[in-house]
């Protein structure tokens, strides 16, 4: 199945509750098959398509297209609508649907921009989930378990994509990864999540670009550029390129080996680099443009009342801030909550999440991302434990996230 609007111009209707929302996903995509995620403590279980999974007021799919990227998103083939053979052709994922087929082994068309899509954020979004072991791992999943097919190769081998590069740095040091999108290491995020339906929703070659390190907060070391001092109790809290992070009001400021926003700049940096070296980092590509961001982020701020409480101001200036430096003024963004926060929860985790859904484009508090930005809800589609202890190393949690952003961005991109 190819997309058009008629299938993603929709509104999930969450508040009526999730089997609610799955049948409407199953509808909107064609009678996908719907995949049960367990709940975090494992009493029961709950009937969501990758999407629905998002949570309440999922996405209204009303974002415009620039004329490259609507020329990219594949368009539906003759003679096929909805309803239409959707369930036999191809169910073969674990959310159903074209997105989740295996990929066909073919390059992608060279006469067409590289469309890349960074990956921001701290440990989870760097890797910690289990590609190797017993159950937990991905290796047990996909081999015993048979979930996410479109990994594997039916001799056992894991698939290589010849249309998604994946290529990772890390506070300059890299590239940690430059190969076609295959499973390899000892440890993951969620890039295969993400890739393997991108490159089957998008008609250009795609490029996964990942330029993140662990333990940073978005109040301090990706503290994005405009940000200004302001001041809370009794001291003063560092704007972007200050140093400390914070000082006594009345006293002058003594700077130490690092400054606010420090790690911004070395992630965009080295996604910079990468890009301004294209040929290495996907032979043969002519050109590039940056079609959207991924972030998955927010447990160190969550230790800090301060930078907890700031949390959705600096989330909005980052979001413009990142469209800005790298010209894309039009790049979705799709961020992922931490799964083990939950509506209504409080603290300053609570905070945290309030601030990452408020910025969803369908909230209605920022109209200018409206059709844009996207968050996902990752409660429904976690398997246990916090993002400080990564979830325990599940490759499950890593891989639901995944999805669930990447068909969050295919949802924007395919908006009305």
């Amino acid at each position: 199945m190819k997309l058009t609007n008629r299938h993603l111009c929709f509104r999930f209707f969450c508040r009526s509750g999730p089997a609610a929302a799955a049948a409407w996903v199953a509808l909107a995509l064609g009678g996908v098959q719907a995949r049960t995620w367990p709940s975090v403590d494992g009493a029961g279980h709950g009937s969501f398509s990758a999407a629905a999974a998002r949570g309440e007021g999922f996405v209204s799919l009303q974002s415009e297209l620039s004329a490259a990227g609507r020329s990219f998103v594949k368009a539906p083939g003759k003679g096929e609508s909805p309803a239409e053979g959707q369930a036999e052709k191809a169910p073969s994922g674990p959310g159903g649907g074209k997105w989740f087929e295996r990929s066909s082994g073919k390059p992608a068309d060279l006469s067409k921009p590289v469309q890349v899509f960074i990956l921001l954020g701290q440990s989870n979004m760097v890797g910690l989930g289990k590609i190797h072991g017993p159950e937990g791992s991905l290796e047990f999943a996909v081999k015993e378990k048979h979930k996410y097919p479109y990994l594997v190769e039916d001799d056992g081998r894991w698939v290589e994509r010849k249309d998604v590069r994946f290529v990772r740095y890390m506070s300059g040091k890299g590239p940690l990864n430059n190969e076609w999108m295959t499973v390899k290491g000892n440890t993951m995020g969620p890039e295969w999540g993400i890739g393997h339906p991108l490159g089957n929703a998008i008609d250009a070659p795609v490029m996964i670009l990942k330029t993140c390190i662990g333990n940073r907060s978005l109040g301090w070391d990706l503290l994005p550029p405009g940000s200004a001092r302001f001041e809370a109790g009794d001291k003063v809290y560092a704007g972007y390129k200050d140093s400390p992070d914070s000082w006594p009001k009345g006293t002058e400021p003594q700077a130490i080996g690092w400054y606010a926003g420090k790690q911004y700049d070395d992630d965009t940096a080295d996604a910079k680099r990468a890009l301004a070296d294209l040929k290495t980092h996907y032979p043969d590509a002519a050109s590039y443009e940056v079609a959207g961001f991924f972030f998955w982020q927010g447990e160190k701020d969550g230790g800090n009342p301060v930078h907890a409480a700031k949390y959705e101001e600096n989330l909005v200036r980052f979001i413009k801030a990142l469209r800005h430096d790298f010209a894309a003024p039009q790049a979705k963004f799709v961020l992922a909550t931490l799964g083990e926060a939950k509506k209504g929860s409080g603290g300053n985790g609570g905070q945290i999440l309030d601030a990452q859904l408020a910025v969803d484009g369908t909230s209605g508090k920022y109209p200018e991302f409206r059709g844009n930005v996207a968050t996902v809800y990752t409660h429904p589609l976690s398997l246990g434990g916090s993002g400080n202890s990564h979830y325990n190393g599940n490759a499950e949690t890593y891989m639901n996230v995944g999805e669930a952003l990447g068909l969050a961005l295919i949802g924007l991109l395919n908006g009305k």
